[in-house]
């Protein structure tokens, strides 16, 4: 008795010794956990996606420079990703990349209700995406952010269902801002990200990242090759997002905007070629007569260095900004000329206002459209080029064995020896619909300062 009375002294002496650290303390991140995850939302898709009989790499290299490998079969696949709630309609944001050219889209709440979704719009080279679910239900949402307003430092929250490990959290800081990282499909770039080291993978796409007071200021979009480096993920701002939604809730496409100018990256041998001041930025090398560049007055040999306070160095870094904007908005473009700095107001235009966009029947699997003066400056296609631009190539196609791709040119049409000019749509059309097995074809391409042959044999 005495021995368990002295081991029962012992032992609160010990626990009032060894006190428990910060009693009754709550993290603040449980209470954004239980107030965001029922708006976070695990995305299932179906879709048909050709398989290469070859290895990664030889697949990856026809990927690269033909659009897809020639060899292979087609099987249904199916992808897991993440979204969120943004509208108690049902409205839930994600990235385009994993809806894309969804058959099925199949979404899972946190309490485990499934339900059938709807792709809305979305966008490959911003890479967001709108679908929708019915419900009678009232559905929860996530406060919006703003995503202009954060700062390294501050802390970053993840939802999302890595590995289809559903509602995962991971936390951590907002390490950069404003970063511009190559897509991994090596198509452009992804610009003005913020980056986290918040642990994000495969799964995690078109989740929300939260700050600590829950809000949205981020979807989470891309990640390091682990190879390479490890708690480095990217989010597309909010803010950037939320520009182009009504457009693809109304009309499915985000309706993006041009600057109207053809643009090099500036290097040191162009600038003292030219005899310019070297400065890390775009040259301007032509601007499209009536374009928003010409009337802000934007000329020849400027260099632009940066839009909205964003820094510029390279053409593609540009593109992608000027892109990332809704036609109509006012940004301010700063250029240096004559080694002096200016800073110029410019309203963006719209795609739609620089011509027509009308698509025609495919040929061999190839969707062709006039050209735009936003064609002009996505894919650097100088004035004096002429012909009709590439819109789609249909997978699988004798178009895409060809090596055709989406912003190509189509200059001229060579059909048995003759040789047809391309200058419009109806041009296309006037020559492709006389075209009859047995023809020997060949296309003339223009794409990024360079002219190929496509050729074939109708069949």
């Amino acid at each position: 008795m005495r021995r368990t009375l002295a081991f029962t002294a012992i032992l609160l002496l010990v626990v009032s010794t060894f006190a428990i650290v910060n009693p009754g303390y709550v993290s603040p991140v449980v209470n954004v956990i239980k107030a965001a995850a029922p708006a976070v939302v695990k995305i299932d898709v179906v879709r048909t996606q050709r398989v290469s009989f070859f290895d990664p790499f030889t697949d990856e290299f026809f990927r690269k420079y033909f659009g897809e490998s020639p060899f292979g079969y087609e099987q249904k696949v199916s992808s897991v990703g993440s979204g969120f709630i943004f509208d108690k309609a049902g409205f839930i944001l994600t990235n385009e990349h994993v809806v894309h050219k969804a058959e099925k889209i199949t979404v899972t709440m946190l309490n485990g209700d499934t339900y059938e979704a709807k792709y809305i719009g979305g966008d490959e080279e911003l890479d967001i995406a709108v679908i929708k679910i019915e419900t009678n239900k009232e559905l929860p949402v996530l406060e919006l952010g703003n995503s202009d307003t954060v700062e390294i430092g501050e802390w970053a929250i993840a939802i999302g269902n890595p590995l289809g490990l559903q509602h995962t959290v991971t936390l951590g800081v907002i390490s950069a801002l404003n970063r511009s990282i190559p897509k991994p499909d090596g198509n452009g770039y992804y610009t003005g990200l913020i980056q986290t080291d918040a642990a994000i993978n495969p799964g995690n796409s078109g989740g929300p990242l939260l700050n600590i007071h829950g809000q949205v200021i981020g979807i989470n979009t891309a990640i390091v090759n682990p190879m390479e480096g490890v708690n480095i993920g990217f989010a597309i701002p909010i803010n950037t997002a939320m520009r182009f939604v009504d457009s693809l809730i109304e009309t499915g496409k985000a309706e993006k905007a041009y600057l109207g100018v053809w643009m090099r990256t500036l290097t040191e041998d162009l600038a003292r070629a030219l005899g310019i001041k070297y400065v890390k930025g775009v040259i301007v090398v032509e601007v499209v007569e009536g374009s928003p560049a010409e009337k802000a007055g934007i000329q020849a040999n400027d260099v632009i260095i940066s839009v909205n306070g964003q820094k510029v160095e390279t053409a593609e870094q540009l593109k992608g900004i000027i892109r990332s904007y809704l036609a109509g908005s006012r940004v301010m473009v700063t250029i240096v000329r004559n080694g002096e700095k200016i800073e110029l107001p410019v309203v963006l235009g719209s795609n739609e206002e620089s011509n027509t966009k009308e698509m025609v029947a495919s040929f061999v699997g190839i969707v062709v459209r006039e050209i735009t003066a936003a064609d002009r400056e996505t894919y650097s296609i100088p004035s004096k080029i002429d012909g009709v631009i590439v819109e789609e190539v249909e997978s699988g196609s004798l178009g895409s064995m060809l090596g055709i791709q989406k912003g190509d040119v189509i200059t001229t049409i060579y059909v048995n020896g003759n040789k047809y000019e391309i200058a419009s749509v109806e041009d296309w059309q006037k020559v492709t619909q006389n075209i009859k097995n047995g023809d020997a074809v060949a296309l003339q391409i223009y794409r990024e300062g360079m002219r190929y042959y496509a050729e074939f044999r109708m069949r």
